[in-house]
């Protein structure tokens, strides 16, 4: 009879959800580094996530979820290496949200995840080089690749009647991968590239590399580098010696340190970062001004997304395993299925657990092309009245 009652007891202390694992999940991001002003909002949507499933009991009947934080540092391939594999084996968590930079997630995927088969989701690792990075089909990434920032940015600026430009990009994958996209795609539309000039971030002087770059000309500077290095450093130096006029500001420039820096100095510059409108990003930018912090910053909405889409496919797999889990990401990212926005990650465990399909839609219109990568939409920025404005979704 005790041995009934132990076993009475067991079972119903497993329905209550009493025995049920605590999953970790990394979130691996350059908190300190060329970006890290974009990093808390990022980080921020991801745990929102988090937290919204762990709450909601339902993951595989009842797991709860803790999210567990490491510094990429974005630039320095060696700290990222070293907070990957602090992750994996110390934290044993069951996949990383993340990395933040290029360079970073390339290093970490090469080094920690691929040889610990776990999955990665980056929300903002843009490198076309990434999209044919053999992966063992553990990589996704809710941002899209700058193969296709780069023909969006030349078209933006050929729109606006603007021909000849110079560029500087900070000296990365990142980098050169977008300016050698955008370059391709402007030549091809009919621009010319006067320069186009790599820049190391981390100096305290930048005199030289905007001499060269006035001295090449152009009719505005497209600064394909760091707000929190060295683009502010080349921006800087380009408005202090009147070297342009104008400036062209990709992905990596736009947070509110652009504007809290610089404001007046470049009213009528604009740029581009991947984002999305419609429903679910509105519904995002609520929740997150509901729990204090800025949905709106780049890429924070693709971390919420990123987060999300790990989760979801543990509960379509059936399995924390991200070698199992890994075959379900593509799955409930793009249905078909009923469709699936930010709040709504409980319904969306419900549904798979009853064995119905879901289309994840997120805050960013998810849908996953080719290598796993995002489509991707981008939000048009311009700078006015000392305020980035949005100008249009392309």
């Amino acid at each position: 009879m005790k041995k009934l009652l132990l076993a009475s007891a067991a079972i119903a202390l497993g329905a209550t959800g009493a025995y049920a694992d605590d999953v970790k999940m990394g979130v691996l991001l350059g908190f300190t580094g060329p970006l890290e002003s974009l990093a808390p909002p990022m980080a921020q949507g991801a745990e929102m996530a988090i937290k919204e499933v762990s709450d909601s009991g339902k993951l595989l009947g009842g797991d709860t979820v803790t999210a567990v934080r490491g510094d990429s540092t974005c630039v320095d391939a060696a700290a990222a290496t070293a907070a990957g594999e602090t992750l994996v084996t110390t934290d044993k968590v069951a996949g990383i949200m993340g990395a933040m930079c290029s360079g970073a997630t390339t290093a970490v995927l090469q080094n920690v995840a691929m040889p610990n088969g776990v999955v990665m989701i980056s929300p903002s690792a843009t490198s076309p080089a990434l999209s044919t990075l053999e992966d063992d089909g553990l990589f996704f990434r809710t941002a899209p690749s700058d193969a296709r920032q780069g023909e969006v940015m030349a078209d933006e600026i050929l729109e606006k009647g603007i021909k000849n430009v110079a560029v500087t990009y900070t000296n990365n994958d990142y980098g050169k991968g977008l300016a050698d996209s955008f370059e391709k795609a402007y030549k091809a539309k009919g621009g010319t590239v006067t320069i186009s000039a790599a820049h190391e971030d981390g100096k305290g002087d930048y005199s030289a590399e905007v001499a060269s770059l006035a001295s090449a000309g152009g009719d505005a500077l497209v600064i394909v580098g760091y707000i929190d290095q060295g683009g502010s450093g080349i921006l800087r130096g380009a408005l202090d010696t009147g070297a342009f006029e104008k400036f062209v500001f990709p992905d990596g420039m736009v947070s509110q340190t652009l504007e809290d820096n610089f404001g007046s100095e470049i009213n009528g510059s604009f740029g581009q970062l991947p984002d999305s409108a419609g429903d679910g990003m509105k519904t995002y930018l609520g929740m997150a001004e509901k729990a204090g912090f800025d949905g709106s910053s780049a890429y924070s909405g693709g971390a919420y997304d990123a987060a999300a889409l790990m989760l979801l496919a543990m509960q379509a797999a059936d399995s924390t395993d991200p070698k199992v889990y890994k075959d379900k990401v593509m799955e409930v990212a793009n249905g078909p299925g009923e469709k699936i926005y930010p709040g709504e990650l409980g319904k969306a465990l419900d549904l798979i657990k009853e064995g119905k399909p879901v289309d994840y839609e997120g805050a960013t219109a998810v849908n996953l092309i080719g290598n796993g990568e995002a489509a991707g939409t981008f939000r048009e920025i311009t700078i006015k009245d000392d305020k980035i404005e949005t100008v249009k979704y392309r």
